[in-house]
């Protein structure tokens, strides 16, 4: 009998086990045991891709474990599993890490040109694209790697060309020219999901726009005016009309009437829209429809013009004929600043207040975002949505279910088109343009099983069982998925959409790694262990509630690996010279508790390992992690050492040793998923008959 070494050491075993793993080929589910075809049950999840830019992070760490667990359960519960992995092109983040890479080097991606910069972006992604990868199986992922996926691999194209092409000719795909979000850094329009908001302090500022018709008209303060309230007044040189709320008396002899726009002398009409909001400023606001959303759906309801007065690098127009010579050109703080001082000198400006402003950002590159009218590619909505709706997934917990249904109520269509280089480029003649990165990642569930080819893969694991996603991407991916899945499979993609919690600092904010803020789970697979570092994680994970990340817990984790190895190590000492150790197959209940010379404490341990079975398994059913880890914890530390092992240690006959040894492997067995290293390594040294190949497909406790 192979003896456990006096101190557990991860180093020496975590690389070790996971080649072991490697090389049974249990990870791909066409090699699995024989006895796995006897009741071909199938479970599969697909990895969300990560960036092929990204380095594992906590949040990485966390769904990568919660997708283990579920995946060595099922394994071992006697399901042909496939956990696929793969990685995302994410084209405007990989984009903007190679322009950096070519900045040291004093060049520009225009200067460069399309191809050769393309060529670039393919020599980073192979050198760095897959680092992400080899981190996920430090952690122990038992991903089928053979089946590794990339968004932009050469079948992948295939089916986000036929993607395309089948909406297109179904008429949902169109060209047309819409207000968008634009990145003046990035160059490209950016949808509504791919914004994220900053609070910033800013201005307030109070401007009296002329009433036409009035006396003394021109003159400045002392003419008949309406103030209008702006955080932007630098747009105002493209305004079109100014608005009230038509329930707001204070206006209601206004409404139809016109003023003069200051600087530029042009009538606009003041119009009355239920949009504006009465408590804010003066309660009259300026519609300027080609740099703001909601002035665009406003001037579309009143056939209002629109004219762009900023460009696409974020400065004032310079060949316009309305807009004057004095501003064109200048950048958009250049010129708010002179045309303040101008409506200032002008007597326009009546006052400014302090104002706390939401900005919208790129999400990439943190650039300040310009609304602009451009000529995109779009994807109609309505018909998307209603498959959506009808494909009824189960969000864990339920409450996330209502973001997904208030999108879907409120949709518009979706700016598919992206002016970058990197990306699955539009496949109609003559566009210059890629797709956005949510479209292709739409496809995953079923373009990774080999979408549009009717492949053997396809038919076994679509729909897949579960994804485990964050929250913040339950519009942005979740729902494109589902109505992707709905109308090129006519299945959902998934049954049960799983929402983690977000890993939090010790404090409760945001794990940052440009703030300094994020911690490297590879720092503590090096320090602790992944055992430690799985264990740690997930006996966090309460019901849905974010994570304030203490170090402490991976401690813990430590601890208990080494309780274990000890306990083990206990164990095979105790049984070392029994000749036969074979374990019983049935329920301890039913092997021992009828048999004749249990002592108290043999029935109280194979009564509580019971319970602690029924309890793990109705935790992993209803994803309830952390109470699993819990119970699992609880009666491994507390009822099988302290009090089971320490009674043994007065006696040692045969069927003392065998409840032992059984009590152990069964524990190793409900341990596997959470921590795979350390109960495969003990395992392999347990005297057994009829020993699996390796722990991980072991048949499951129930």
């Amino acid at each position: 009998m192979k003896e456990l070494s006096k101190v557990y050491n991860p180093k020496e075993v975590e690389d070790k086990i996971y080649n072991l793993w490697l090389r049974s080929g249990f990870f791909n589910p066409d090699k699995l045991p024989k006895t796995y075809n006897l009741k071909p049950k199938t479970y599969c999840i697909v990895i969300p891709p990560p960036n092929v830019t990204g380095e594992l992070h906590m949040g990485h760490a966390l769904n990568a474990t919660i997708q283990d667990i579920l995946i060595r359960w099922k394994r071992m519960a006697g399901f042909k599993t496939l956990w696929l992995p793969g990685t995302d092109h994410a084209g405007i983040a990989t984009q903007n890490v190679v322009e950096k890479e070519l900045k040291k080097e004093g060049l520009t991606r225009f200067e460069l040109g399309r191809e050769k910069f393309l060529e670039r972006v393919w020599q980073w992604k192979e050198k760095y694209g897959n680092i992400i990868l080899e981190q996920l199986k430090k952690m122990g992922s038992s991903c089928d790697w053979s089946r590794t996926r990339f968004t932009m691999d050469q079948d992948y194209v295939k089916a986000v060309e036929t993607a395309f092409l089948h909406y297109y000719k179904k008429g949902w795909i169109y060209r047309g020219k819409k207000v968008i979000n634009w990145c003046p850094r990035c160059q490209t329009s950016l949808s509504d999901l791919e914004i994220e908001y900053k609070e910033e302090r800013g201005n307030l500022w109070y401007i009296k726009y002329l009433l036409k018709g009035g006396t003394g008209e021109g003159q400045g303060r002392d003419s008949p005016s309406i103030t209008v309230a702006t955080t932007r007044p630098e747009t105002m040189l493209g305004d079109m009309a100014v608005a009230v709320n038509p329930k707001d008396k204070r206006y209601k002899n206004l409404v139809g009437k016109k003023v003069i726009l200051p600087l530029v002398n042009r009538e606009i009409p003041i119009i009355a829209d239920r949009l504006v909001d009465p408590k804010f400023g003066t309660g009259v606001v300026k519609i300027t429809p080609a740099h703001d959303l909601t002035d665009y759906e406003i001037s579309l309801k009143h056939n209002l013009p629109m004219i762009q007065v900023i460009s696409e690098q974020a400065k004032i127009v310079e060949k316009k004929v309305h807009v004057p010579i004095s501003y064109r050109g200048l950048s958009i703080l250049e010129a708010r600043e002179k045309m303040v001082k101008d409506l200032e000198k002008l007597g326009f400006l009546e006052k400014v207040e302090d104002y706390s402003l939401s900005l919208s950002k790129c999400y990439r590159c943190d650039t300040t975002l310009e609304i602009l009218p451009s000529e995109q590619w779009f994807l109609r909505m309505k018909e998307l949505a209603k498959k959506a709706k009808k494909g009824r997934v189960l969000f864990i917990p339920r409450r996330w279910e209502k973001i997904y249904f208030d999108w879907l109520k409120n949709i518009k269509d979706w700016c598919i088109s992206r002016q970058i280089w990197w990306g699955h480029k539009i496949p109609i003649e003559g566009s210059e343009d890629v797709l956005d990165t949510w479209f292709s990642s739409a496809l995953w569930p079923f373009a990774t099983l080999g979408w549009p080819k009717k492949t053997k893969d396809l038919k076994r694991f679509y729909p897949t069982d579960v994804l485990s996603t964050d929250r913040g991407i339950i519009n942005l991916w979740v729902a494109r998925m589902i109505f992707s899945g709905m109308e090129f499979m006519k299945k959902i993609p998934f049954k049960d959409v799983y929402i983690h919690a977000t890993v939090l600092t010790r404090e409760g904010k945001r794990m940052s790694k440009s703030l300094g803020t994020g911690v490297d789970p590879i720092n503590l697979i090096e320090k602790y262990g992944a055992d430690a570092t799985r264990f740690g994680i997930t006996w966090q994970i309460m019901g849905g509630q974010d994570i304030r990340f203490v170090e402490d817990n991976i401690v813990m984790g430590r601890k208990f690996c080494n309780k274990i190895w000890n306990a083990s190590r206990f164990v095979l000492l105790q049984i070392k010279n029994t000749k036969s150790a074979k374990i019983p197959s049935l329920h301890s209940s039913g092997i021992f508790a009828k048999k004749k010379n249990l002592t108290p404490a043999d029935k109280r341990i194979l009564s509580t390992l019971d319970k602690t079975i029924k309890s793990v398994n109705k935790g992993l059913e209803n994803f309830r992690f952390g109470k699993a880890a819990q119970t699992l914890y609880n009666f491994f530390w507390h009822d099988f050492c302290d009090r089971y092992i320490e009674a043994t240690k007065k006696r040692k006959n045969e069927k003392t040793k065998k409840i032992l040894l059984y009590t152990l492997l069964t524990s190793l067995k409900l341990l596997h998923p959470f921590i795979p290293f350390i109960t495969e390594e003990i395992y392999q040294k347990l005297p057994i008959k009829s020993k699996k190949r390796c722990l991980m497909v072991e048949k499951w406790p129930k």
